[in-house]
């Protein structure tokens, strides 16, 4: 899901502010083609996925989003985020989600799945414990966003381009 204008350059600032560090971040890491988002499925592929069902549900509604915890996931990955805040409306679109891409062989990732997903657009990624000590201190006085969800679309993430799905 991808935002309005506002709250896109939001986070991009935050971005900004990382890369300025320098601190790895999205705006400068892998292809930097990256878009602030909040994904809703992730997947090793999605050639096999019917789009019909899937851009029934993604332009029937769009959820508000507040962008409101900064956090970072356990574990090694370094990564970076700000939480959303969990709506039932929410849970119930990403779970409407998921519905209309069952019935087809797609393996997704578990941590995007119904009952695991945590809602977040990724800040850096990569950070090594100093790092990330630092980027929290550098985000600490960071102002939650309310983001509207201007459109959906399916990423490649080797090379950061969006096949647009809503718009």
């Amino acid at each position: 899901m991808y935002f309005d204008d506002q709250a896109d350059a939001a986070v991009r600032r935050l971005w900004q502010r990382l890369a300025d560090a320098g601190l790895p971040s999205l705006a400068t890491r892998t292809h930097r083609r990256h878009r602030p988002h909040v994904s809703l499925a992730v997947a090793e592929s999605l050639a096999d996925a019917d789009p019909v069902p899937l851009h029934s549900v993604l332009t029937s509604r769009r959820p508000a989003l507040s962008l409101y915890t900064l956090s970072g996931f356990p574990g090694n990955a370094g990564v970076l985020f700000l939480g959303a805040v969990v709506t039932a409306e929410l849970l119930a679109f990403h779970a409407d989600v998921h519905a209309a891409l069952g019935g087809r062989p797609i393996r997704h990732w578990a941590y995007y799945l119904p009952g695991n997903w945590i809602p977040h657009c990724a800040l850096a990624e990569g950070l090594d414990r100093s790092e990330a000590g630092r980027a929290f201190g550098l985000l600490a006085d960071y102002r939650p966003i309310t983001a509207r969800v201007t459109s959906a679309g399916i990423k490649d993430t080797a090379t950061g381009s969006i096949t647009l799905l809503t718009g």
